[in-house]
């Protein structure tokens, strides 16, 4: 087969992948929007701003389809993170011919591992930092001023601090796959210490609301995982293989 037909048939493949993986988080969205609805998703999601405003306050939208729109969003997003594994997997059943056996066996813990660390980010903003944060600001602001949060902006709020504490907890996955590749080594990393937290106090301060209790709840996740990565890495560089692929000069 030529390089020309090899190629064509990868993009055959690639494209196969995406339908089933669009098509899994259309039958994730179909099942949602029937059961439990548009509306009990957004719900749920408003539920930490809606119990720290005084009560009897409501959302307001702004756009004429935004009652419409933002909720069905919402719902997307929801149902690509319970089509998520899948989609996962078909990502991975397509680089997965082209791997060596020992990065088989890498490729598949980390494609769990980051799923699994994504979806915990998700759940610690959701359940921990949502509260304190919109209980601070709620306290903070002037009793002169009625609040009346937009559904939009809100979406777009959390829909940033949903990814920003997804991506943080992807730390560990990062490290072990830096060292794995040879890229960096563990001591190198130990090194880097100070400047790693550094920077980690720059993106928690620029993707996060202009308070502390937010920031320190990004913060300090980032270093403590960034340690976890270490000691995931050191052990597994202790326990490394060796490349089934690779010969033996003697």
């Amino acid at each position: 087969m030529s390089a020309q037909e090899t190629f064509v048939s990868h993009l055959i493949e690639l494209r196969g992948r995406l339908i089933r993986a669009m098509l899994a988080v259309l039958a994730a969205l179909v099942v949602l929007l029937i059961w439990p609805g548009a509306g009990t998703i957004y719900d749920f999601l408003a539920h930490p701003l809606m119990e720290a405003l005084p009560q009897g306050t409501r959302m307001i939208a702004t756009g004429v389809i935004t009652p419409f729109l933002i909720p069905l969003k919402v719902t997307t997003l929801a149902a690509f993170m319970l089509a998520l594994p899948y989609v996962l997997y078909q990502a991975w059943a397509f680089v997965a011919p082209g791997l060596y056996e020992h990065e088989k066996k890498l490729a598949l813990p980390i494609i769990i591992a980051g799923t699994l660390l994504f979806m915990m980010g998700v759940a610690f903003c959701y359940y921990f930092v949502f509260g304190r944060v919109f209980t601070f600001i709620s306290e903070f602001a002037p009793k002169s001023i009625t609040p009346a949060p937009d559904i939009e902006a809100y979406f777009s709020f959390v829909l940033t601090m949903f990814v920003a504490f997804g991506v943080a907890f992807e730390i560990p996955v990062v490290v072990v796959v830096l060292v794995r590749a040879g890229i960096v080594d563990v001591q190198k990393l130990s090194e880097v210490r100070p400047y790693v937290i550094l920077g980690s106090s720059v993106v928690a301060a620029v993707v996060t609301p202009p308070d502390a209790v937010s920031m320190l709840a990004l913060l300090l996740p980032m270093c403590i995982l960034y340690e976890v990565g270490i000691v995931f890495a050191r052990f597994m560089v202790r326990s490394k293989p060796v490349p089934e692929d690779s010969t033996d000069p003697a």
